[in-house]
């Protein structure tokens, strides 16, 4: 399976991951919203931007100016970061 079409499959959120997202982009977007976000990012993003260091996925979308950080085993989305323009 190729990773990209794993993680949409299996990503799964906590509580807090929904507050830390709002947090560092600075939104107040409902849960539902945050999970089409993180989908439509994660759809968007050719899977050579798609990196594994240790044991997280990282995957950068230019286009949304956004960092993923998925916890490999979990497919937990862990956190959100703004790229730099």
């Amino acid at each position: 399976m190729k990773i990209k079409s794993e993680i949409l499959s299996k990503i799964c959120y906590t509580d807090l991951v929904y507050g830390r997202v709002n947090k560092k982009l600075k939104t107040t977007y409902s849960n539902s919203e945050i999970e089409n976000l993180i989908s439509n990012i994660i759809i968007e993003t050719d899977e050579n931007a798609f990196e594994k260091k240790g044991k997280n996925y990282y995957l950068s979308n230019f286009k949304y100016k956004i960092k993923i950080t998925i916890n490999s085993y979990t497919f937990r989305l862990i956190t959100v970061d703004k790229l730099e323009a």
